[in-house]
């Protein structure tokens, strides 16, 4: 038994049991329709179609075949239709750093959704060296991170500009836009995000380059829990402009510079450089690429 006999089974009781059109339905000769019918029966050992004179009828075996074989073909029409477009119907697994998915990958998703309503994203947010590793498990297709890959075999796309400000609390001894010297800079507490995440290192490489080092008093994967331990006067903290800026606008910190120093990274988008990347995967990196001028600020 075949998919092919049930077509034919089914297309025999779609056209009343007339196996003439049944035949041309299916752009077959009449003999090779009764002789797949023929072939079911033997096949279950069943009688399917009552023959009355020079007509056919279902028998009540008949009738039960026919809900399993319109279940079944049913079925099988999902799952070639499926698998044939599986780019347009299929999972895409998509991972973003702290700061990414809390500002940028709803907007992205959303904007995705829109122009392929039939793919489905499954988003991880997590530190950038995370990501990294489950790339290289295969459990996730693509990542979007803060900062560069320290992965030789992974392809690293830059695709937008960003850049961190120094917060302070905004009762301190610092005014909104001043600049501070590298020496007054390093002897202040510090509210850093955790070892591993795009923002740690971008931070690190440059005070690294302005030749010290500095030993946090906090550290957290929430940006919203370091912004409010500035407000509440606990030390200051070098967080991604976009997601201080409000604050700063409220009153609640204050943003400062730092005499010869700079916090500019890139967004970069990074897969394994042996992953087949699907026309969807292939869609939504251009999306985001397309996307990033108008992410939201």
């Amino acid at each position: 038994m075949t998919i092919r006999h049930l077509k034919i089974f089914s297309a025999i009781c779609q056209n009343r049991c007339n196996m003439t059109k049944a035949a041309q339905q299916l752009h077959m000769a009449q003999p090779a329709v009764s002789l797949a019918v023929r072939e079911l029966e033997e096949y279950y050992g069943v009688v399917l179609f009552d023959r009355i004179g020079r007509r056919l009828k279902p028998t009540e075996a008949g009738k039960n075949f026919l809900e399993y074989a319109t279940h079944i073909l049913s079925l099988f029409d999902d799952m070639e239709r499926r698998m044939k477009n599986w780019d347009s119907f299929g999972v895409l697994r998509v991972g973003a750093s702290i700061t990414i998915g809390s500002q940028f990958l709803p907007h992205y998703v959303k904007a995705f959704y829109q122009q392929y309503p039939g793919t489905q994203i499954h988003a991880v947010i997590a530190p950038s060296d995370q990501l990294e590793q489950q790339i290289l498990k295969n459990e996730l297709d693509l990542a979007l991170i803060e900062g560069v890959s320290h992965m030789p075999d992974f392809v690293s796309r830059a695709y937008m500009e960003d850049s961190l400000s120094v917060i302070a609390p905004a009762d301190g001894p610092f005014q909104p836009g001043q600049e501070i010297s590298i020496d007054t800079f390093r002897q202040q507490n510090f509210l850093l995000r955790e070892r591993g995440s795009g923002t740690r290192e971008t931070f690190e490489h440059a005070i690294e380059e302005a030749g010290f080092s500095v030993c946090p008093i906090w550290e957290a994967v929430s940006t919203s829990a370091l912004v409010n331990a500035v407000i509440h006067g606990l030390g200051i903290s070098v967080l991604p402009s976009r997601m201080v800026a409000e604050p700063i606008r409220r009153g609640l910190v204050v943003g400062v510079q730092v005499k010869g120093l700079s916090f500019h990274r890139k967004f970069h988008i990074v897969y394994h450089r042996e992953k087949f990347l699907t026309a969807s995967a292939k869609a939504f990196i251009g999306l985001c690429c397309d996307n990033a001028a108008a992410s939201p600020p």
